[in-house]
This record gives structure tokens, C-alpha cells and sequence, in this order.
């Protein structure tokens, strides 16, 4: 099963999932076991396709770290926090944990984008 950490102590996922922002990204980052990579990617699958049917899903990317590395990243848009809060909430969703490896590790967090004059607009 995997386990859900936190990127910023100060705000974890859980709080994080009570705003009504939006829209908004979830970067979820994974650690993958030893050897488990391919594991993991069929089990995000899952979780991609589960995502792909609910309300307020825009969409998502899948990202591996080179060179053998165990990290995956994860970039998904939302319609807003309500709709992701709603998603990750349901019993189906949360079984689904059960088919990543044991000693995955995911480390979600939620994101708006930032307007920098000159650079990027929100």
C-alpha cells in the first residue's frame, strides 16, 4: 500500500484539500521501490482512469526521472479543490491504494498559478 507524506509540513495535503479554489494542479510525486517503477505506473493507472471519470477533471501527465531514477511526478488540473477533495474522498479511490507496492511513498500537493509580470500570467 502506499504511504501519503508531506512536501510542507506546515500545510499538509489533507488541509490543503479544504479550500474551494480553482482551478488548480496537483503535483504528486512518487517514490517507487526498489525494482517497482512498472508497478507503480500500472497503478497510477488505475488511479488516472478512476480520475478521467470525475467531475471537474481537466487532465493529467505522467512524468519518470531519468537514468534509473524511482521518481515519478505526476502533473494533474483540476476545476477547482472542491472537485479534487471530492475525487480523492470516495471509498473506491481510496481501496485503490492498495495496488501500489508496499514502500511506495506519494507526496501530493496542491498549486495555483503565480502571474509574474514580464514572465508568466496566472
Amino acid at each position: 500500500m502506499i504511504q501519503l507524506a508531506h512536501l510542507d509540513e506546515s500545510t499538509p495535503y489533507p488541509q490543503q484539500l479544504q479550500g474551494e479554489e480553482g482551478p488548480i494542479v496537483l503535483i504528486n510525486t512518487f517514490t517507487a521501490p526498489d525494482g517497482k517503477v512498472d508497478e507503480v505506473v500500472e497503478a497510477w493507472t488505475w488511479d488516472a482512469r478512476y480520475f478521467q471519470r470525475q467531475p471537474g477533471y481537466i487532465s493529467a501527465q505522467l512524468h519518470r526521472g531519468t537514468a534509473g531514477s524511482r521518481v515519478l511526478v505526476n502533473v494533474a488540473v483540476w476545476e477547482s479543490v472542491a472537485q479534487l477533495r471530492a475525487a480523492f474522498a470516495t471509498e473506491e479511490f481510496q481501496k485503490a491504494r492498495s495496488h501500489y507496492p508496499d514502500g511506495s511513498v506519494s507526496y501530493p500537493h496542491v498549486f495555483q498559478k503565480v502571474a509574474v509580470e514580464g514572465v508568466c500570467v496566472a
